[in-house]
């Protein structure tokens, strides 16, 4: 059984603010006997950038699609920027860009061609041609804006998509695994380009399973198992939830002249072993406490202040849910290069 720690329906109204962007009230959705979302709640801030994670079958592109109104639920309530999408569905549509994980372009017709096509379905009448050479340089595809698309690589595909999303200026875009595919330098040109747009004022609401991009990118993260949210929030205040105290790591050349540490003020705990592991009530106390090591004279070979990440609150998030696969949710467990997750799938 899951335990939601994000606020149920009839105490969302105490985390919905007049900022929020997108808001869902026990909203569910049923494929047949297929349950995809059973009472989602959510609350996503605007103009920030808003990331779905979660495992195979969570529900994260169900979502996204209820959001645009491609999808209506089964039972609850969706509103985007105050509109039910299913009554609105053609304002809110006008308002939100969409780029799914594999982005259907026209491939015989040129980039130019495919982003005209774009402006003429949104409305976009007297500046066209400036705005899609506007995109097309900020995405870096002026080049090849002539080519057939099918000649376009990946990384291209992807950068296209996403301007032919923003041609007309929208409020809210939502993005299903954009990096999905590409190579490194092209991903993070494109977690870049997002980032700008929110910059600008658009709202992102995204879907992924690399938990390194989400970790950098997001400023609101929605964990979701089930077709559920189990956590919400600001990562930095999620991670502070779960790690109250702040760690750092310490080795000297004489493990016996860090025996001192324990009596120190603002130490919590002290766990033996390499490296030796100093607890704290606060974080700003690391600067003190290395300087007292200093002047006693300790020969320090290591300080390595802990930071939890996105990783470890996810995979801990999943173990206190039952829901984990033995994952070692200890400091530090979770900060190895590979940081992607199973591939998820819709």
């Amino acid at each position: 059984m899951i335990e939601t720690v994000t606020p149920s329906s009839t105490d969302l109204q105490h985390v919905v603010q007049p900022s929020s962007a997108v808001v869902a009230r026990a909203v569910s959705k049923r494929f047949g006997d297929n349950v995809a979302l059973s009472s989602l709640d959510l609350a996503l801030p605007k103009g920030q950038i808003s990331v779905l994670l979660g495992p195979n079958g969570a529900g994260k592109t169900t979502t996204a699609r209820m959001i645009t109104g491609a999808l209506e639920p089964s039972g609850g309530e969706i509103e985007v920027f105050g509109e039910r999408p299913g009554e609105s569905a053609r304002d809110l549509r006008s308002r939100c860009g969409v780029v799914s994980a594999k982005p259907a372009l026209y491939d015989q017709l040129s980039g130019y061609d495919n982003l005209m096509f774009a402006a003429e379905l949104y409305g976009v009448d007297r500046d066209a041609d400036a705005r899609i050479r506007a995109e097309a340089q900020r995405f870096d595809i002026e080049d090849a804006l002539h080519d057939k698309v099918g000649g376009y690589s990946t990384g291209m595909k992807t950068r296209l998509a996403l301007a032919r999303s923003v041609l007309h200026r929208p409020d809210l875009l939502l993005l299903d695994e954009p990096t999905s595919g590409l190579d490194p330098e092209s991903s993070a040109t494109v977690l870049a380009l997002i980032r700008e747009m929110t910059s600008e004022g658009t709202t992102v609401v995204m879907c992924t399973h690399h938990l390194i991009e989400a970790e950098g990118l997001a400023d609101h993260v929605v964990m979701m198992e089930l077709g559920r949210s189990v956590l919400a929030g600001a990562p930095r205040e999620l991670t502070d939830t779960y790690w109250p105290d702040a760690l750092v790591q310490i080795e000297a050349e004489d493990p016996a002249t860090l025996e001192f540490l324990s009596h120190e003020p603002g130490v919590i705990r002290v766990e033996r072993g390499l490296p030796l592991r100093v607890y704290l009530d606060d974080g700003r106390r690391i600067a003190e406490l290395i300087a007292t090591c200093v002047k006693r004279g300790v020969s320090l070979t290591r300080v390595d202040p802990w930071r939890p990440s996105l990783r470890d609150l996810y995979f801990r998030v999943r173990a206190e849910n039952g829901s984990g696969q033995g994952s070692d949710t200890s400091p530090g467990a979770h900060t190895r290069p590979d940081v992607s997750m199973e591939p998820v799938g819709q």
